[in-house]
């Protein structure tokens, strides 16, 4: 595997010679059954022989004794790349790359290694303590993977708040703990996610006093966070900033392809990026020109008209950018390993278009265009019944916000007398 990267024999020789050179050449091969690049594979050998020949010279002699050596290292590696810096906070960006390839490297070679477990593959924080609470959320809640992601996500600052206090046992939980951690732990925290992380301690305290694990019920301490609905405008953008932002694609390139195809779906449907992501081949009808978006979240299916220009812009990305693959989505990544796209690469790459094409929104992502498609439908006078069906609206509430801008009615009121609304 090695020679597709390195052709000087003199290379090789060193490569094979050194004492991790069996362990480099499994984790090549590893690398090339993903379909990595080239260019990638040749970086990562090099790093991890300088890996090598660190944690040799420090003591390693087998490759159980490698893990042990990954922080000296990454250290070390910190400040042969940046003599001049010291501060701490800046060396994870820095080794990120190098901790990953070190680490995926180990586990190949090491049996039984794991290393640093990334943030968001920590689940269920109190799976211990309340270890049915995730299935009560799936089952009897019916409660998505990605709100599942939400829970976790509060439900981790609730649980290292009381790490910090020494309240390990739940039997412990008190009404001081509950309003000390929404007073400590929110401080800074906008509005709608405060209003978020009160519902989900809410819903964790009732199901803690309904399985017997608390004696008392403390939900009643955690007041709702106000949050008004039609508070804001939403943050749609005009068709010529969206014109705007399509012609910044290089549609030349098969990462301008994908992006131009996901950007039209987001654009002329109003779909999440959620359903973007989940889209697959059986999803398109090419006979009867069909778009089927299944599992909404309203909880129901939507059949649109193929249109046109959507068609060709995912006919050009699969006949020239999807990888050889069994798998059935239809959007993947173009770095290896070439797995599908998620909604958050979607809505990462709405916002990098956005930024790109240097028009401002409050929070750049997919649900900008989503919003822009809805805004065009109400200025073209289309019912909020017809709108919510289109879009997949679970309530006409969710509609209602629309309302509040009436484009053309403004502009008439700012170009003529003014009188009539007197």
């Amino acid at each position: 595997m090695l020679e597709r990267c390195f052709v000087r024999p003199e290379t090789l020789s060193q490569i094979h010679s050194s004492w991790m050179g069996q362990s480099i050449e499994q984790y090549a091969a590893w690398l090339c059954d993903r379909e990595y690049r080239e260019g990638t594979l040749a970086t990562r050998v090099s790093l991890l022989m300088r890996f090598g020949t660190f944690a040799q010279t420090h003591g390693a002699r087998r490759y159980e004794d490698l893990p042990a050596h990954v922080e000296p290292f990454l250290a070390f590696w910190f400040q042969c790349r940046h003599p001049r810096r010291t501060s701490a906070p800046l060396r994870p960006p820095v080794t990120r790359h190098a901790r990953v390839a070190i680490e995926q490297m180990l586990r190949v070679v090491v049996p039984g290694f794991v290393g640093r477990p990334r943030r968001h593959a920590i689940r269920e924080p109190f799976a211990d303590r309340a270890p049915g609470f995730s299935i009560y959320l799936r089952h009897e809640r019916g409660l998505r993977d990605a709100t599942l992601g939400l829970y976790d996500e509060h439900l981790r600052a609730f649980a290292a708040y009381l790490t910090d206090r020494g309240l390990e046992q739940l039997q412990t939980l008190s009404p001081a703990a509950v309003t000390g951690f929404l007073t400590e732990r929110s401080d800074g925290l906008k509005r709608s996610t405060l209003h978020a992380r009160c519902a989900v301690l809410r819903v964790f305290l009732r199901y803690l006093h309904r399985e017997r694990l608390v004696a008392r019920d403390l939900s009643a301490l955690v007041e709702a966070a106000p949050a008004y609905r039609l508070a804001h405008l939403p943050r749609s953008i005009t068709a010529d900033e969206v014109q705007l932002m399509l012609d910044r694609i290089d549609r030349r390139t098969v990462l301008g392809r994908r992006d131009y195809a996901m950007l039209l779906l987001l654009i002329t449907y109003g779909l999440r990026a959620r359903e973007v992501a989940a889209l697959t081949l059986d999803d398109l009808d090419w006979r009867h020109d069909r778009l089927r978006i299944p599992a909404r979240k309203a909880g129901h299916s939507t059949r649109y008209p193929l249109s046109p220009r959507v068609g060709a812009a995912i006919l050009e990305y699969l006949q020239a950018g999807r990888p050889t693959t069994p798998l059935r989505r239809v959007f993947f990544h173009i770095t290896a390993p070439c797995a599908p796209m998620t909604q958050e690469a979607v809505s990462h790459r709405a916002a990098h278009y956005l930024r790109k094409a240097s028009i401002a929104v409050p929070r750049a992502g997919s649900h900008t265009l989503r919003h822009s498609c809805v805004q065009r439908l109400v200025e073209a006078g289309w019912s909020l019944k017809a709108i919510g069906d289109y879009v997949g609206h679970a309530s006409p509430a969710s509609t209602e916000i629309y309302t509040k801008v009436a484009v053309e009615t403004l502009r008439e009121v700012a170009f003529g007398p003014g009188e009539e609304v007197l």
